[in-house]
């Protein structure tokens, strides 16, 4: 950091300045200073970690649970589901423009896991596509987790984007049964 070619700010003392909340440096400098690793802020002492450059205390961060389920279980996950972070785009842009003068609204959303499971749910898309709804669809995929491991990704990652979202079965009752598992609602809450 301060060693590149890139100029670094001074205040006027002439001492380092970094344009950066000091929240958790504190764990950081205890790190540089005992080799003694965080026990609580995990993941916000790992941006720190990462910001600074401090390649040890990023390795050891890295191999604790909270952050190797983060970035390698959950994110070489969603990295096998086509257009994921597309969808969840497109699935707060639906959701915006439903909710004007609304508490609420909602999208619709097909979730298969195999091509199998995507055959099957062609017919019902088409009609919801003559019907002229709006159904946003998430895989197939190839990879181990189920749809609710899926569904719990949307849902946590449109909530980390200030949203308040929750999701359950798409209950229409003109749905047949045999697309029941395939079918969910998003519920976003505005006010």
């Amino acid at each position: 950091m301060f060693s590149s070619s890139t100029k670094a700010c001074l205040d006027a003392e002439g001492r380092f300045f970094i344009d950066r909340p000091g929240t958790y440096f504190g764990p950081v400098l205890d790190y540089l200073r005992s080799e003694q690793l965080p026990t609580q802020h995990i993941l916000e002492v790992y941006r720190e970690a990462q910001f600074y450059e401090i390649k040890p205390l990023v390795k050891l961060l890295e191999d604790t649970p909270q952050i190797f389920g983060e970035q390698v279980a959950r994110k070489q996950f969603l990295l096998r589901v086509p257009a994921y972070s597309e969808n969840l785009e497109l699935m707060v842009r639906l959701a915006r423009a439903e909710a004007v003068a609304a508490r609420s609204s909602t999208v619709l959303v097909c979730v298969v896991r195999t091509e199998e499971e995507a055959a099957q749910c062609a017919e019902a898309l088409r009609v919801f596509e003559f019907e002229k709804k709006s159904v946003v669809k998430f895989g197939p995929w190839k990879a181990a987790p189920q749809v609710k491991d899926l569904l719990d990704c949307v849902k946590m990652d449109i909530a980390a984007q200030g949203y308040q979202v929750y999701y359950e079965h798409y209950s229409e009752r003109t749905l047949r049964a045999k697309y029941f598992n395939y079918f969910y609602t998003f519920l976003f809450i505005w006010w």
